[in-house]
């Protein structure tokens, strides 16, 4: 390996205040990979999205479009060592500065969904930019989970180009989610919060096949109470999901899995940091008001309901965490996780950042996911196109 370029695509997607990153976790979790391959002397040249970009090419980065130097930036910080940072995805800029590097030494390209090909429909567009992407390189590594859902030019197509394989923090991604989907000790409960039930109502199928208990709260569990009768206010609600929801809750009825919805709510008159909290005592949440966290007897009983866990999945923050206000719930779900002594995995995402924003060592858990909608998608049984292609021989 050592003298070849490779290159790896990795999931870097850090949120990002400006030009101030704000929650380096993805960052952090690349470091593993990115040091192997560069401590056997390879040319490591990082692709690597940021945001969503809405395809308006480098003319958007431009405007103000949400470009990775400042990852660049923090990617050297934590390697000790310079990185260098291409101007461009597949052009002039990533040709001279992947042909610059010396062996063991890193760069990054920019923001890959900068190129609307990148997440083009149509397959010859992707693959015009993988050959691009694939010029640069002898190796391809396939390193960011978080976008291994997506039947992208840098995830799906490039490997099929390129001798490949799977970086370290996919290998132990697949290997955690793997233990969630054969026969993981039990009881086994799963906590899911987040805005909408619709995003994960398919997973919620699936494990009903698995889970012991699940646990709900977040915007998503304002559409299960009002599936039950209950008022929620101005809170959150899918109201075309209800019937969807209703079905749900009667198969877990069914299957003996118990869903847990909060019993007490606190909520405010708007959503903003500054808002007053006041708790509402039953489920019910009055006309005005708006449920922003679970209440203190919900984060009573979901740590009863997670105490004699042997396996825990967690997705999804129960309230705004991002409120200190709204952060209780979110604190009390982490603070019990963290004592089960059983396999526990944080899902990625928002609960990811909790977990660190809190002030949770990443050690209290056995492993915090990259990967979100991927890790979601590969309980639901879906296949994951980035593994499909990292898996085909090349």
């Amino acid at each position: 390996m050592a003298g070849q370029v490779v290159l790896l695509r990795a999931d870097l997607n850090a949120p990002l205040d400006g030009s101030r990153i704000t929650d380096d976790g993805r960052i952090r979790a690349s470091l593993p990979t990115i040091g192997t391959l560069a401590g056997r002397g390879a040319r490591v040249v990082i692709c690597a999205h940021l945001g969503r970009p809405k395809g308006g090419g480098f003319a958007e980065r431009a405007a103000g479009g949400p470009s990775l130097r400042p990852v660049a930036a923090r990617l050297g910080e934590l390697l000790g060592r310079p990185v260098a940072f291409a101007g461009d995805v597949a052009g002039a800029s990533a040709a001279a500065t992947a042909a610059g590097l010396a062996d063991g030494e890193v760069a990054l390209l920019e923001n890959v969904r900068f190129e609307p090909a990148e997440t083009s429909k149509d397959d010859a567009e992707r693959a015009g930019l993988a050959a691009r992407l694939a010029g640069l390189a002898r190796l391809y590594v396939g390193d960011g989970f978080g976008a291994m859902h997506r039947k992208h030019a840098s995830v799906y197509d490039v490997p099929r180009q390129l001798p490949h394989a799977a970086g370290e923090l996919v290998l132990a991604e697949i290997s955690v989610l793997r233990q969630l989907t054969t026969d993981p000790p039990r009881p086994y409960v799963v906590v899911l919060g987040g805005a909408k039930p619709s995003d994960k109502l398919a997973v919620i199928g699936q494990l009903l096949e698995r889970a012991d208990r699940l646990l709900i709260g977040g915007g998503m569990a304002y559409t299960f109470l009002a599936a039950q009768g209950h008022r929620v206010g101005s809170s959150l609600l899918e109201s075309d999901q209800i019937p969807q929801v209703s079905a749900v809750l009667a198969d877990a009825a069914r299957a003996g899995v118990e869903v847990v919805l909060p019993s007490d709510h606190v909520v405010a008159s708007r959503l903003a940091a500054d808002a007053e909290p006041e708790i509402v005592p039953g489920a019910d949440i009055p006309d005005g008001k708006l449920g922003l966290d679970i209440g203190p007897a919900t984060r009573q009983e979901f740590a009863r309901k997670l105490a004699d866990a042997k396996t825990v999945f967690w997705n999804g923050p129960p309230g705004v965490f991002e409120f200190p206000a709204f952060a209780a719930g979110t604190r009390a779900v982490a603070e019990a996780i963290s004592q089960v002594a059983g396999l526990t995995v944080v899902g990625g995402g928002d609960s990811a950042a909790a977990v660190r924003r809190l002030g949770f060592p990443e050690s209290d858990f056995t492993h915090i996911s990259t990967g979100g909608g991927a890790s979601l998608e590969y309980l639901e049984g879906r296949e994951l196109p980035g593994l499909t292609a990292l898996e085909d021989a090349s």
